[in-house]
Formats: C-alpha cells, structure tokens, sequence
C-alpha cells in the first residue's frame, strides 16, 4: 500500500463528502443526538459517500466515523472520519464546517486532510513531509508571547457538567492573550494554527474524529500539540493544546486548574 494512494483517496473522498453537504445546504433535515448535539442529513449522506470512495479502494481497512462508530474491520490500518465538523454552525447557515479525514497505521497517525468546502481550502499532510493549504506549504506563526496572541477555542457540549472548569481556563486566555475566537470547528481550529492564523487552540472533551487529522496538519506545519498537562498526543486524548511551540509552557500554565471543581 503506497501512501500516495491514501492521500488520493482521501481527497476524493472528501470532494464526494463536501457535495452532498453543499447539496444540502439550506434545506437539511436537522434532529439531535443532545441537548445542544446536532446531526443533519448532510452528515449521514457525507459519511456514507466518504466510506463508499475508501472501500472502493480499501475494502479491507477499518473504519471509525462520527455517525457510524467503527466497523467490523480487524485491520490496523484505519480511517477516522468527521462528515461534518461544525455541524451546529451548518445547521444555521454559518460557513464555517469541514470534512475531515485521517489515516492511522497501528493507531499512529500518517496522514491528516481536512476540507473546508465553503472557502475551497484543502489542508493536507503526511507524516515528515510537512503540510500544505491548496498545495501550498505553511507553517505556525512566530508570535512570542501570549500577550501578542490570537487564541481559539471551543465548548464541548456537555459544557454545563464542568463549567467552572471551563469558565477559569476560558477567563485566564482571555485575560492574557490579544483575543480569543470561538468558532465551533476543532478540524479548522488546529488548521488555522498550523497556518499561522492563530497561534493556539484550546478544547476539551474531543473525539478521535474531531481532531486527529487537524492534529497531523498542525504538526507538520511546526505546532507543538498535547494534552493540557503537555503530554505527547495520543488516539486516546480527549483534551488538546495546539500552539506555534513558543507560548506552550505559557499556555499550559494557563489552563492549570482543578479537575474536580
């Protein structure tokens, strides 16, 4: 298996994804999975069209995708697939969303696309060969400090189960940082790191599919990523820190607060 091949497949898989949710658009079914937790018809229809495109190709790899769980496939070689990320902000009309999709090889990440069909950016990368934007290679900001820093985040949507928590770590970014921006998509936040857009994101309470591709985007493009306590990322995390590897002890120091409040 040539790993070129992969990189072809996903993009495919993601053009068929992000058509089914520009057909959609506007006029998708919406239920919920939550209280807050949304699912539309574009999120089906997109996952089923990325999974068709992979097993034409790759009938025999394991699949773990955000509506569908994981597959029967005893394989180490898996896709992780996010549909739709931001599907609350494509329920509302708000541009901002993605296809995501990354590839693991005995649960390593080797390769990490993420799509956003409203802007045309497809940001790609492959392990230790850097990461592009439109083929185009980028990189994280050279921002110094904290307080010269444009900083994201996101909200889980169990939000109200720790919102102390969240609420102390969201203050102290605030406080110290030029601003912060929220704007519901954890694959395009790790992006507009790994571009230099921000130069740190914040979020806890993720999934693999949230995540993993926007993770190997990052790191190629120079980010330092890890958990909140500055852990090495892992499948397993559920909380990440990206920055452009200068203010990270600065923002791990900021986001060092109780567990239990």
């Amino acid at each position: 298996m040539k790993l070129e091949t992969v990189v072809q497949t996903a993009m495919a898989a993601a053009y068929e994804g992000a058509a089914v949710i520009r057909s959609l658009a506007g006029k998708a079914d919406i239920r919920k999975k939550g209280d807050i937790d949304l699912v539309t018809e574009a999120d089906i229809g997109s996952e089923k069209a990325i999974i068709r495109t992979i097993k034409a190709t790759f009938p025999d790899h394991a699949i773990h995708a955000e509506e569908t769980g994981r597959g029967e496939e005893q394989s180490p070689c898996e896709w992780i697939i996010d549909p739709l990320d931001g599907t609350t902000n494509f329920a509302h009309n708000i541009g901002h969303y993605a296809v995501s999709i990354a590839f693991a090889v005995h649960r390593k990440i080797v390769m990490g696309l993420v799509l956003n069909p409203i802007k045309n950016e497809l940001f790609a990368a492959t392990a230790g060969s850097g990461a592009t934007l439109n083929g185009n290679p980028i990189s994280v900001s050279g921002t110094p400090s904290i307080s010269e820093s444009l900083l994201a985040t996101g909200f889980p949507y169990n939000f109200k189960e720790n919102f102390t928590q969240i609420q102390q770590r969201f203050t102290r970014c605030l406080m110290s940082a030029q601003g912060v921006r929220r704007f519901g998509s954890a694959a395009l936040d790790l992006c507009d790191v790994a571009c230099g857009r921000y130069d740190g994101y914040w979020e806890q309470n993720l999934k693999p599919w949230d995540w993993a591709a926007g993770y190997l985007i990052a790191v190629e493009a120079g980010a330092s990523v890890t958990d909140f306590a500055g852990i090495p990322y892992g499948l397993d995390n559920t909380a990440v820190l990206a920055t452009n590897g200068k203010i990270h002890q600065e923002m791990i120091s900021l986001l060092e607060v109780q567990d239990q409040i």
